[in-house]
């Protein structure tokens, strides 16, 4: 029997980013790789309103700002500041903020319902 890797490390610079819902991302820890929850480097300026059915989200702002609306309330995010996104709040972020997503369970990119 083979053996199996036990962690997965990923550079974002060995990532290439594309353009998706919510700004440039880099997958860092996808769906493919087999672990209970992906992780997204992104690169947010004006995301589009959306929600996600069975996906939970941790947004972490690892630099800029900018704000975040959340079903019908907003809030200013800043480097530093995490927010929990449960599944089926309508939810987009906009100015100059590069984020870290944990997404729970793995699978959120088949779970993207654009609303705008």
């Amino acid at each position: 029997m083979a053996p199996t890797a036990s962690y997965i490390r990923r550079d974002p610079a060995d990532v290439p980013p594309w353009q998706e819902t919510c700004g440039q991302i880099r997958p860092l820890i996808a769906e493919a790789d087999g672990a209970a929850a992906e992780v997204h480097h992104l690169e947010i300026t004006d995301a589009k309103l959306h929600y996600h059915r069975r996906t939970d989200e941790v947004y972490y702002v690892i630099g800029g700002s900018g704000r975040m609306r959340l079903d019908d309330d907003e809030i200013d995010l800043k480097e530093g500041v995490t927010v929990y996104v449960p599944r089926g709040v309508r939810h987009k972020a906009w100015g100059d903020l590069k984020v870290l997503v944990v997404c729970i369970p793995a699978g959120v990119m088949d779970d993207i319902h654009e609303l705008e």
